[in-house]
This record gives C-alpha cells, sequence and structure tokens, in this order.
C-alpha cells in the first residue's frame, strides 16, 4: 500500500522534535521497500547561521541525518511499531556516502530510501537525497531497531 505522511503523522513514527526533526512530509511508501519524502529547506534553520552566514549551506551530515530519518519511518511503518513502543532506530554504519551538490535555502530536498535488507534487527538502506531532480547526496545505512 502506497501511503501519504504529513507532519503530524511522521511525529507518530519518529522521535525527533524541532530543531531536529528533518522529514517535512511522506510522499510515497510502500513498506518493507521503500520511501521517498521531503526535506524544505529554509533559510530560518538553526545551522544556517554558523554554516556559513555568507553562503548558507546544508551541513553534509544533516543530509545524512534527514535520509536516516526517512529510513526510520519506513522502517517503523513496515514492523507496524512507533518510538511509543518502547523502540528507536540508531545509526550502526554509514557507507559510501558521496556528496555530489550543495543544498541551499530554498532547496526542496526529495529523500529516496529502499530497504536493502533487514536480519535480527539491523536495517540495510540504499538512500539518495536529490534536489531538482540532480543527486546531492547517495549513501549506504545501517540502523539497529533497539528497544528502549
Amino acid at each position: 500500500m502506497l501511503e501519504i505522511m504529513d507532519v503530524r503523522e511522521i511525529r507518530n513514527y519518529l522521535p525527533h522534535r524541532y530543531p531536529f526533526l528533518l522529514v517535512d512530509r511522506v510522499l510515497e511508501l510502500k513498506e518493507g521497500e521503500y520511501i521517498r519524502a521531503i526535506k524544505n529547506v529554509t533559510v530560518n534553520e538553526p545551522f544556517f547561521n554558523g554554516h556559513f552566514p555568507q553562503v548558507p549551506i546544508m551541513p553534509g551530515v544533516l543530509i545524512v541525518e534527514a535520509m536516516a530519518q526517512a529510513a526510520g519511518i519506513l522502517g517503523f511503518k513496515t514492523l507496524n511499531k512507533t518510538p511509543e513502543d518502547g523502540s528507536i532506530y540508531l545509526f550502526a554504519a554509514i557507507e559510501n556516502a558521496r556528496f555530489k551538490r550543495q543544498v541551499e535555502p530554498g532547496d526542496q530536498l526529495e529523500l529516496n530510501v529502499k530497504v536493502v535488507s533487514a536480519k535480527r534487527g539491523i536495517w540495510k538502506f540504499e538512500c539518495s537525497a536529490s534536489v531538482d531532480g540532480q543527486v546531492a547526496t547517495t549513501a549506504t545505512i545501517l540502523c539497529a531497531d533497539r528497544a528502549v
């Protein structure tokens, strides 16, 4: 089943809150397979005050974090769980991260995440983030589903 989620529903599946919630909308989600989501990048983001004041660029680590949050939503939806159930997804590894385009205020970052595998609570995702069809970042992300 394909799903669309707004930020109110996203907050049910991610424990993150402002200023660290980096997924604004889910455009498509097919449980166990993939998610397509967006992060609207605005000049009001707190990190732009220091990165860099004269040439604001979204830090690469936050682009990777946005992809990981999209992966977390996909994992939670696939398992029909939420953080309220006492579960959280944590980074286990980031592989082959590549940064190909800068992300600036006014950009809409499209997050595409596909499940590669899920074994014994370790999920592997192929991720990409793009702006206007141009790839900004790619990475393979491994997450561990952990009880809290």
